[in-house]
């Protein structure tokens, strides 16, 4: 990578430094798992990681902010940033480094427009579509019950809730999505094959939780049910320690 100056960078095209700042915090983050950084310790300051990543100090500054809305490192005014998180050791096996920013991205988009898709589902749904949801979920179900790959059914399960809304607008936006939302899928779900059964139990209860709100056509009950799923899955992305 050769390096960026801060100067070059104020013409370049935001998409490029979204593309240095996604490979910096993977690159950081890969540091964590591994545990060249633990929990409680001091990152380098921006200048060193500036050098050392051969990137200017305001791409560096956008990784670190990243890793701190991923709740991976807090910044301490006067003292640096710390680790305070540990994200699972698969993370980096299961998903290319610079691809994981733009994954947990993709799970705050996911958290607004698929609570609003179930709240929809719920207040419109036909028993069709009620029925391609619970046959989606059936098949999550199975797969992770014999241990297989999850993620077609899991992304099947949250494509027939927003063709439940209605309206096809969350159904086309989910789809232009669909490469990093079925990324993410697979990651949170390869980490929770590699864990407990009572992971498992949970992921399942999540989405039956969905269902069964959307069958009961109770719209508050849906959308927090999904909210709470999208959110949960997210965070087993970013904690080491959860559902342990």
């Amino acid at each position: 990578m050769s390096k960026t100056k801060t100067s070059d960078l104020r013409t370049s095209p935001p998409q490029r430094r979204d593309r240095l700042a996604d490979q910096v915090h993977g690159r950081l983050l890969e540091d964590i798992v591994s545990g060249r950084y633990e929990i409680g310790d001091r990152l380098p300051a921006e200048t060193e990681l500036a050098e050392k990543f051969e990137v200017s100090r305001p791409v560096v500054r956008e990784a670190l902010m990243r890793l701190q809305a991923d709740g991976l490192v807090t910044a301490r005014q006067g003292a640096g940033t710390f680790v305070v998180r540990m994200p699972p050791r698969q993370i980096v096996k299961l998903a290319p480094r610079a691809s994981i920013a733009g994954i947990l991205r993709a799970f705050e988009v996911r958290v607004a427009l698929e609570g609003q898709a179930a709240r929809l589902a719920a207040e419109r749904r036909a028993a069709a579509e009620l029925a391609r949801i619970g046959n989606a979920l059936d098949a999550m179900r199975k797969a992770m019950e014999e241990g297989k790959p999850a993620s077609e059914a899991d992304f099947a399960f949250h494509r027939c809730v927003s063709l439940a809304s209605g309206n096809m607008t969350f159904v086309e936006i989910l789809d232009n999505l669909s490469g990093t939302v079925a990324t993410g899928m697979a990651v949170a779900l390869g980490i929770t094959r590699q864990r407990t059964q009572l992971r498992s139990a949970r992921v399942i209860d999540e989405h039956v939780r969905i269902y069964e709100a959307i069958a009961a056509s109770e719209p508050d009950s849906a959308e927090l049910a999904m909210r709470y799923q999208i959110d949960q899955a997210r965070k087993r992305l970013i904690d080491r320690k959860r559902d342990t």
